[in-house]
């Protein structure tokens, strides 16, 4: 790796390698995801989730720890702001080739909604860290603890409420709850390794992508937050667009719905690891104002998000409902703010 890192050619190839894998173990980790969900009891939403959406961030994760720690603290915050963004906007992608209805209507579930709601209290953190004053103890916002504890207390929080639910949402003939594929047959030990042999692909590709990104902004003097937010954070987002379609393909809706939303709340936590990783301060005050911009598109799209899940609208315009149109408009804006001249 340390060879492909020494030239642009090199670094280019690297950064096409490791997408690829990333590719291929997000398309395989995506049915053993869906198996798992049913025979452990977990089920497809809280599994997509949890441990299927926390293994794809596992590329974003390795990234942006890797470029703060090497003091790149524009590059570890856009990389993670952006691929939340990028991820949100996958959904509006697996909504147009799910033609029987509008994912958030067919995809209805309590699980969803919570962790919507959890997504956007913790992105309301990271605002809070970033425009609020600049303290650090050894170097730690005091936000970063805040947003893991908060997460902990959310996944308690949505597992309580799975267990005793006091909410259902309305079935129609469009709702669909788990996917309608077989779970896969064989050893439960057997699905967990080749789980865990996919996870460990991503995570090495992930740290190839985290360094080619930093090559890339040497080599290019290219923006940090760009190389970031539009390069990096998708390529380690491919996981979560992979899992989506074929999770869609195969009937898994609660599950490719989870999988982002639960994703995106776990994406929150990378701020936290960078935080701990970046050794000049607080990287919230670090990071320069454009991932203040990102932070409240996230938000933006988060609540449309939330208010098309609870509306459920049975059709839309060419097949995606309001929420789909505005989250494309927005993710469209933060790409020509961010990449307009002057804008850095």
């Amino acid at each position: 790796m340390t060879a492909l890192l020494e030239s642009q050619t090199g670094v280019f190839t690297l950064f096409g390698v490791c997408t690829i894998a990333i590719l291929i173990a997000g398309i395989k980790i995506t049915r053993i995801a869906d198996a798992l969900g049913k025979r452990t009891g977990i089920g497809s939403a809280l599994f997509g989730a949890v441990l299927l959406g926390g293994t794809t961030s596992l590329p974003g994760i390795i990234t942006s720890v890797n470029t703060a720690w090497q003091g790149f603290a524009d590059l570890a915050v856009s990389n993670a702001i952006g691929g939340i963004a990028a991820q949100t906007t996958f959904l509006v992608f697996a909504d147009l080739i799910y033609r029987k209805a509008n994912l958030e209507h067919a995809a209805a579930s309590l699980e969803n909604l919570l962790q919507n709601t959890l997504l956007i209290a913790l992105l309301s953190l990271a605002l809070v860290g970033m425009s609020g004053p600049d303290w650090n103890l050894w170097g730690v916002h005091p936000v970063s603890v805040v947003l893991i504890a908060g997460y902990g207390f959310g996944l308690k929080l949505i597992n309580h409420c799975r267990e005793q639910p006091f909410w259902f949402p309305e079935r129609t003939q469009h709702t669909k709850t788990e996917s309608e594929l077989p779970a896969l047959e064989g050893p439960l030990s057997n699905l967990w390794l080749k789980f865990f042999s996919y996870a460990a692909v991503i995570t090495v590709a992930g740290y190839g992508i985290g360094e080619s990104g930093i090559r890339i902004v040497d080599m290019t003097g290219a923006s940090q937050t760009v190389v970031g937010a539009l390069l990096t954070s998708v390529s380690t987002s491919l996981p979560e667009l992979v899992t989506v379609l074929y999770a869609v393909r195969m009937g898994a809706l609660t599950l490719a719905v989870g999988d982002i939303i639960g994703g995106n709340s776990f994406d929150v936590l990378f701020l936290a690891f960078s935080d701990f990783a970046y050794h000049d301060g607080s990287i919230y005050h670090a990071a320069g104002p454009q991932a203040l911009f990102l932070l409240g598109i996230n938000l933006l799209m988060s609540a449309i998000l939330l208010l098309g899940l609870l509306r459920r609208e049975h059709r839309g315009i060419g097949n995606i409902g309001f929420e789909g149109v505005l989250v494309l408009l927005l993710y469209a804006l933060a790409v020509c703010v961010i990449t307009a001249p002057g804008s850095s």
